[in-house]
């Protein structure tokens, strides 16, 4: 049941349809472009046409982040937390709140696998992290799949979570129907997973920021590709998703990493931006998307621990950090990112057929191309 399957050729991304990139990407034009981040999958496609619970049709999947890698386990980042619209679920962040600490992977599945999300990061840690018995408050997050998924049919299972962890690797990261955003919709086009990257340059040194992002939100009158109407000059054209849910609803996650130091009241600020980048694509925040956004640092290694502590390691920590009056240049390129993270998560999603003959179309990429290409002439 397990597929690599729902992504369009390699490199079908952004530049694909003539968008316009603003400022410079990493290599990979990805969250691993982020020293020491990986990114694992499972995506999970079975069955056909009516719906049966617990047997299918199945459009649904996890994507696990590892901040520091599997070789940094349970070594905290600086980390803070945004939401837009409460309307979803991202696990861990009290804690996060409190201690500005990060210290597990982070886990995107769909909505009613939040428990398996939980139980599988569990299960890993304790067999990958030698010490992290005392307790655990894993960071899970989700968007609702229910249009083209039998997202009661508990098809994520902790094993599926720890297969995606296991797979976690730097490099290049798959988008459109992948992962935890196999079934999602976006725009009412065929949404999912999207990553982009920056690079800032600051004090003589380059730094990296990226993002990953599970989309899942938008009314098609609201997509808008730089700066041209996309979604209403197509209205006519495409055909609307078959499965009725009120406008705009879904929810989008959105994490940010970078290697920049930062505090963890600085990761806030940094997912404070994460709306403006949605904006950009038109999106307004429905009352029934669940927009939640957590941005973390992987800088000051070894500095931040959320462990009972150990009385005879008792010790001062210092922490480097970018002065909060130069952070405007990160504040750009996340705004900047998380647009092209959304674009490429649209662009790399195919046509997708799910529960009850559910059809959720993908954009139509050479019609768009066409569209932007006129909005630069205009």
């Amino acid at each position: 049941m397990e597929q690599q399957g729902g992504q369009r050729a390699a490199g079908e991304r952004a530049e694909a349809i003539g968008f316009p990139r603003h400022g410079t990407s990493g290599p990979f034009g990805a969250i691993t472009d982020v020293p020491g981040v990986e990114v694992g999958m499972r995506t999970l496609i079975a069955g056909d046409g009516p719906l049966r619970v617990g047997h299918g049709p199945v459009r649904t999947g996890v994507t696990a982040i590892l901040p520091r890698g599997r070789s940094g386990v349970g070594d905290g980042c600086a980390a803070g937390v945004h939401v837009l619209n409460g309307n979803g679920e991202m696990t861990g962040t009290a804690w996060i709140v409190e201690s500005g600490i990060l210290s597990t992977p982070i886990v995107l599945t769909n909505t009613h696998a939040v428990g398996a999300g939980h139980r599988g990061v569990i299960d890993w840690m304790l067999r990958e992290g030698p010490g992290t018995d005392a307790w655990l408050l894993p960071v899970v997050a989700e968007t609702f799949d229910g249009r083209l998924n039998d997202i009661n049919g508990d098809h994520v299972r902790p094993a599926t979570v720890v297969a995606a962890l296991d797979a976690a690797t730097s490099g290049p990261v798959r988008e459109g129907s992948v992962g935890g955003g196999t079934g999602m919709t976006c725009y009412d086009f065929k949404g999912g997973t999207g990553t982009a990257s920056r690079v800032v340059g600051f004090a003589g040194a380059t730094y990296t920021l990226g993002v990953l992002v599970q989309a899942n939100f938008g009314a098609r009158r609201e997509l808008t590709l730089a700066g041209v109407p996309v979604g209403r000059l197509l209205a006519d054209e495409v055909p609307m998703p078959g499965g009725v849910q009120p406008p705009g609803a879904g929810s989008v996650i959105v994490v940010v990493a970078t290697d920049a130091p930062l505090l963890p009241g600085q990761c806030a600020a940094l997912a404070r931006r994460v709306p403006l980048g949605l904006a950009r694509t038109g999106t307004s925040g429905s009352h029934f998307s669940g927009d939640l956004f957590l941005a973390f640092s992987t800088a000051n290694p070894g500095a931040l621990v959320s462990r009972y502590p150990d009385a005879s390691t008792e010790r001062l920590e210092q922490l480097a950090f970018v002065p909060w009056g130069h952070l405007d240049p990160f504040y750009e390129a996340c705004v900047q990112a998380v647009e092209e993270a959304v674009v490429n998560a649209l662009v790399a999603a195919t046509d997708m057929t799910g529960r009850d003959g559910h059809h959720v179309p993908g954009l139509p990429n050479a019609r768009v191309a066409e569209l932007l290409r006129a909005g630069r002439r205009s």
